[in-house]
């Protein structure tokens, strides 16, 4: 048997077709594609406006900007998650920091976050920006999330990179009615594609020409945001903001139209695969991913966490083991600030339990949409088989 990676993009005959019709049009980039793209996206969502862009950590990058991140001001996200969900306010000169996790969803901690708070007000330290990670694809508690930012003046951010097709409280990830501005990513090992590629959704108005502008080396053509010119002179764009090149092509918009006509069959087959994962539930070793009753998870990733306290059996052990049979697993997330670059910023080992327990425990086992059943069975009895 070939190796089984992790995670795998799903490319159709629908959707070589809808990138080849680009090839043919008249436009590769800054065509018609992106902004219908933008407004299927934001549809799906149940939200107003989409800004896409080159990737996710783009994403992010504008959307702390259209929140008026500074330097100085401070950004708080999970410790438990790529690093471009805390690499986006350093970007911006601000000061970062880590609010443990949930040791049931992996997801930033309402309580913990507020206990944070708490101090930080009296410190007069409190975060201009939290970054809600829907880590795996299972929402954060939003609710509880935005009710401490009505209370400590704070803004919101759903890096809902692993998210797009989840649901919380029976509405789509991405309807910001919790938060200021969502993030999707479209890399191909996330649930659909555009190859690299990202968005903001947003519905406050402002913040989406913010970042439409912020994307496109901060040139805007639009009159209502022109300042004056000579009469005599031909302005038919203007630089009114120090921007970047950060714009999505007609390309990869037409390979995530294409592949958003799929979503629900994705998250379908992600969801049956999950389901025949729980026939691990019986090895002792192994702890299966928790989901709330209130939340869809759309699995982008499929957690599993070693408890060797009922066994011999360590988390290394099941790894290599597995990568040894060909079964590309890995690890997500090591704590962001255990990373060196974070270190020589004064962060240290252990600074949130939670987190250090989890990355102790966890591996990400391989859930992707072309996973055949007979693939996913040897997975299965692989993780048997060490017991």
């Amino acid at each position: 048997m070939k190796s089984i990676p992790y995670g795998k993009q799903s490319i159709s005959a629908l959707d070589r077709k809808a990138v080849l019709d680009v090839l043919r049009s008249e436009f590769l980039t800054q065509g018609p594609l992106v902004p219908t793209f933008e407004k299927a996206v934001a549809y799906h969502c149940n939200a107003k406006y989409g800004v896409a862009v080159n990737s996710a950590t783009s994403a992010l990058h504008i959307a702390c900007l259209a929140l008026g991140l500074r330097k100085g001001d401070r950004l708080w996200t999970s410790p438990i998650t790529f690093i471009a969900s805390a690499n986006c306010g350093l970007y911006c000169g601000a000061i970062v920091d880590f609010v443990d996790i949930d040791k049931r969803t992996f997801n930033l901690c309402p309580i913990e976050l507020e206990n944070k708070l708490l101090i930080a007000k009296k410190a007069g330290k409190l975060p201009k920006i939290v970054v809600a990670v829907h880590m795996c694809g299972q929402p954060c508690n939003m609710k509880e999330i935005f009710n401490l930012s009505t209370k400590y003046g704070f803004k919101i951010i759903e890096d809902a990179s692993h998210a797009i097709g989840a649901k919380y409280l029976n509405e789509p990830v991405g309807n910001c009615k919790y938060s200021d501005i969502t993030v999707f990513s479209f890399h191909p090992v996330k649930i659909i594609t555009t190859a690299e590629g990202g968005i903001a959704i947003t519905n406050n108005k402002y913040y989406a020409n913010k970042m439409g502008i912020l994307r496109s080396h901060g040139i805007t053509n639009l009159p209502q945001f022109m300042g004056n010119t000579q009469p005599d002179e031909i302005w038919n764009y203007q630089q009114i903001d120090l921007g970047f090149n950060y714009r999505m092509t007609d390309l990869q918009a037409a390979l995530g139209l294409s592949q958003l006509h799929r979503i629900n069959d994705f998250i379908n087959k992600r969801l049956l695969i999950a389901k025949r994962y729980e026939k691990l539930n019986n090895i002792p070793y192994i702890k299966l991913p928790w989901q709330h009753p209130d939340s869809l998870s759309s699995y982008h990733l499929y957690v599993i966490q070693i408890n060797n306290s009922k066994s011999n059996i360590t988390q290394k052990k099941v790894y290599d083991s597995l990568r040894e049979a060909g079964i590309m697993v890995n690890l997500h997330y090591i704590p962001v600030y255990r990373q060196p670059y974070y270190t020589k910023l004064g962060f240290k080992k252990g600074y949130c339990k939670n987190a250090e327990e989890y990355f102790k425990s966890s591996i990400s086992i391989p859930i992707f949409n072309e996973l055949k059943f007979r693939e996913q069975g040897y997975i299965i009895s692989t993780l048997k088989s060490l017991y």
